[in-house]
């Protein structure tokens, strides 16, 4: 039995729309992108494999918002349906993502796209097309996830994805890129999962001045810009010095004094 066989049928016997399901099981399975009580987006979500993963995964306390071009129709499992709120548009359109943001109703905890274009057969383009969806996804992503949200996207490998890897990674404490077992085996299709939405006022090789206003408990001392607290290896409360700041998490970070290297 080839893998395509293999999880459609799967899908059909376990009560999955798509066989694309496996795909975002398999990626949370890698990950752990959706926990109990999130709120995620699935953009590109019909014909709604992707939403009952979700919905599975949330639990009760969670909540789902599919958008799509296509009607999505309502789940079989109505205790799923629950949890899911369905939105008919194109995410290439500024009202689209406005009505999104509305529904969620706040930040996020994580984003999962599966859009993929309409193949018109020429590679090139298909490719040129999944990428700019990715970067709707991508900008999408960045306008409504929480600090520390997930972020999860399809993308066809070629010209570019490299640099949009790299537009990501900026974004995000941690990225991976991988292609799951779902997937056909004749696919060009890899999907980034990107963890920990960095929403800090710093990046890491940023060089500035810093007031050091308190000390931690295992002796770092305290820097706070805008709010956000930076650890700075030997310092001392009332010390005002120039730092690099060399990791960022989504909360806070760590920099070292220019002066030592």
């Amino acid at each position: 039995m080839t893998r395509r066989d293999q999880y459609y049928n799967k899908s059909k016997q376990e009560g999955y729309r798509s066989r694309a399901a496996y795909k975002l099981k398999q990626l949370d399975d890698l990950e752990n992108v959706i926990s109990g009580g999130d709120t995620v987006v699935d953009l590109g979500a019909a014909p709604g494999g992707w939403l009952q993963v979700a919905a599975e995964k949330v639990g009760p306390p969670g909540s789902v918002i599919g958008v799509d071009l296509q009607r999505i129709k309502d789940l079989e499992d109505s205790t799923l349906n629950d949890r899911v709120e369905t939105l008919r548009g194109d995410m290439t359109e500024d009202k689209t993502r406005e009505r999104v943001i509305d529904a969620a109703g706040g930040p996020v905890d994580a984003v999962v796209s599966d859009m993929a274009p309409n193949m018109s057969g020429e590679y090139s383009l298909d490719q040129a097309r999944s990428l700019y969806l990715a970067r709707q996804a991508f900008e999408t992503a960045l306008e409504i996830l929480d600090t520390g949200g997930n972020f999860v996207v399809k993308i066809f490998e070629g010209p570019d994805v490299d640099d949009f890897r790299a537009d990501v990674e900026d974004e995000f404490q941690y990225v991976r890129v991988t292609s799951p077992k779902a997937s056909r085996e004749e696919s060009s299709e890899i999907y980034f999962i990107a963890k920990g939405r960095l929403t800090a006022p710093v990046r890491p090789g940023d060089e500035l001045e810093v007031e050091i206003i308190d000390v931690g408990s295992e002796g770092d001392g305290i820097a706070s810009i805008d709010g956000y607290r930076l650890f700075v290896s030997g310092a001392e409360t009332g010390d005002k010095l120039t730092v690099r700041v060399e990791d960022v998490k989504p909360n806070f970070g760590f920099a070292a004094p220019v002066d030592d290297e």
